[in-house]
C-alpha cells in the first residue's frame, strides 16, 4: 500500500510541492513518510511549515531512506541529479521520472543498472488536484509500481496507464501541451464576447464556466461529445451557425496540427536529450 511507503520527491518547485499537497490533502500519505530535497532552503522550508514533512538540502540521504524516489528537478539538471544518486538506487527502490522530455533510455544510459523505472507525463493542472497524467513504464517495472505510480498522481488529478513510453511524445502533444491550448481558447471566446458587448470580466467568466460545465458534462455522461454536441445544435440555429463558422476557419485541422507540431517537437527534444545524457557519461 502506498500509504506504507517512504517517499522522496528530489525538487521542491511548483510539481514537488503540488504532489505533496496532493498526497497529504487525499491521504494517500502521512507527513511523517515523505521527505522533500531542494537547494533552496526557502522552498523547503515553506513546504516543512505548510505540512509538517522532512526536508533536506541532501538528495543521497533522502533517496537512501526511501521505498519511492520521485525526480520532480528541471531536465537540465536531471542527469546531475542521477549520477549523484546513483549508488543509492537499487532493485529495492521505485523510480519515478517526473522530468519533462527525459526518455527512459537516456534516464537508463546515466544510470547504467538495472532499476525499477517508471516515467510519468502529467501537466500544470495538477497544481488543483485536475491534472491528466499519463504512465508509462520502463523494461523492470511491476504492474504493482505502475499501481504506486498510479495512487500517487491520481492524488493532484486523473491517470492513464499508456504501456511502454512509445506514446509518451503523442501524450506531451495532447495532454502536456493541451492547457495552454485551452488557455488561448478561452482567451479569445472572451475576446470574441467583449465585441458583441459584454464586459470583459463578464465574458471571461462566461467562456472560462462555459469550458468547465461542458467539460464535466464529458466526464459525468461518459457521452461521446459527437452526440452531446448534436443536443444543442437545433436546425437553424445559434449552435450550428457557431459551428459552420468554426468549421470553414478548419479549427479541428487546425487543434489536429497544433498536437502533432508539439508530439514531433517532444520526440525532437528526447533526442537530443538522449544524446546530451550520454555525453555526459
Amino acid at each position: 500500500m502506498l500509504s506504507d511507503k517512504k517517499i522522496c520527491i528530489l525538487g521542491s518547485g511548483n510539481m514537488g510541492g503540488a504532489l505533496v499537497s496532493g498526497l497529504l490533502q487525499s491521504e494517500s500519505s502521512r507527513p511523517e513518510n515523505i521527505v522533500c530535497s531542494d537547494i533552496s532552503e526557502e522552498k523547503l522550508g515553506s513546504l516543512r511549515d505548510a505540512f509538517g514533512i522532512f526536508t533536506t538540502t541532501d538528495n543521497i540521504e533522502a533517496v537512501s531512506t526511501s521505498d519511492i524516489v520521485i525526480y520532480a528537478v528541471k531536465p537540465q539538471i536531471m542527469a546531475a541529479v542521477l549520477k549523484q544518486t546513483r549508488e543509492s538506487l537499487d532493485m529495492s527502490k521505485l523510480i519515478i521520472s517526473v522530468a519533462a522530455g527525459v526518455p527512459l533510455v537516456a534516464i537508463e544510459s546515466c544510470l547504467d543498472k538495472k532499476l525499477r523505472l517508471v516515467r510519468v507525463m502529467p501537466n500544470v493542472a495538477v497544481a488543483v488536484r485536475a491534472g491528466a497524467t499519463a504512465i508509462a513504464a520502463g523494461r523492470h517495472a511491476l504492474a504493482d509500481d505502475v499501481n504506486l505510480a498510479k495512487s500517487i498522481f491520481d492524488s493532484v488529478g486523473e491517470t492513464v496507464f499508456v504501456g511502454g513510453e512509445i506514446l509518451m511524445d503523442a501524450v506531451t502533444g495532447l495532454s502536456g501541451s493541451g492547457p495552454a491550448y485551452i488557455f488561448l481558447i478561452v482567451d479569445a471566446l472572451a475576446d470574441a464576447g467583449v465585441k458583441v458587448g459584454l464586459s470583459r470580466q463578464d465574458s471571461l467568466f462566461l467562456a472560462t464556466q462555459t469550458l468547465l460545465g461542458a467539460a464535466t458534462l464529458l466526464k459525468e455522461t461518459q457521452e461521446h461529445p459527437a452526440k452531446l454536441k448534436e443536443t444543442v445544435t437545433s436546425p437553424g440555429g445559434t449552435t450550428i451557425a457557431g459551428l459552420h463558422a468554426l468549421e470553414e476557419g478548419r479549427l479541428r485541422a487546425t487543434l489536429t496540427h497544433a498536437v502533432e507540431a508539439a508530439a514531433k517537437r517532444s520526440k525532437e527534444l528526447g533526442e537530443v536529450m538522449t544524446r546530451n545524457f550520454q555525453d555526459a557519461d
